[in-house]
């Protein structure tokens, strides 16, 4: 098993979430829990809270349109383990097992100079298409859920909730 060090785009939504709860007083926390050679991480980013709504398991994939990229790919994007069990199945058996509201959370990189743009796709919708057989999320689709802006290094995941 490889192990891959923290990206940008989790280190970003962990400190986001983590702002966000402290500048509304919410009683919650994100973070990453460390990765071992030798042991499974189910899900990049995970925030637990007692209020149901804030109790998340959110997985991060970053994609470059800018450099070519159409589509985030479930054959290409996601792992398969050496006994053939694929990223997304393990994820959904987390997220089931968890009781966590899950995400598939996406990172846009527009290339040098431009904002990049997260976008959540929740995680019903993405194991409906991973189990329907179906090869993943275009870009055009993803640009049509509603983005998540990033300012000053902060995505402004408050938009996540009706708060």
């Amino acid at each position: 098993m490889k192990v891959r060090s923290m990206s940008n785009f989790e280190r970003e939504l962990v400190k986001s979430f983590n702002v966000f709860f402290k500048e509304r007083s919410i009683d919650a926390i994100a973070y990453r829990m460390k990765q071992h050679r030798f042991s499974q991480q189910m899900l990049d980013v995970l925030v637990d809270s007692s209020d149901r709504e804030l109790y998340l398991g959110i997985e991060c994939k970053s994609i470059s349109p800018s450099k070519g990229a159409t589509a985030l790919y479930f054959s290409q994007h996601f792992s398969v383990d050496k006994k053939g069990d694929h990223q997304v199945a393990k994820m959904q058996e987390f997220i089931k097992r968890s009781g966590r509201i899950g995400y598939l959370a996406v990172e846009l990189r527009m290339g040098s100079g431009k904002s990049k743009m997260a976008y959540f796709i929740s995680w019903p919708d993405v194991w409906r298409r991973y189990s329907s057989g179906q090869p993943g999320f275009s870009t055009e689709e993803i640009r049509r859920i509603n983005p998540i802006a990033r300012n000053d290094g902060k995505y402004a995941v408050e938009g996540l909730f009706g708060r």
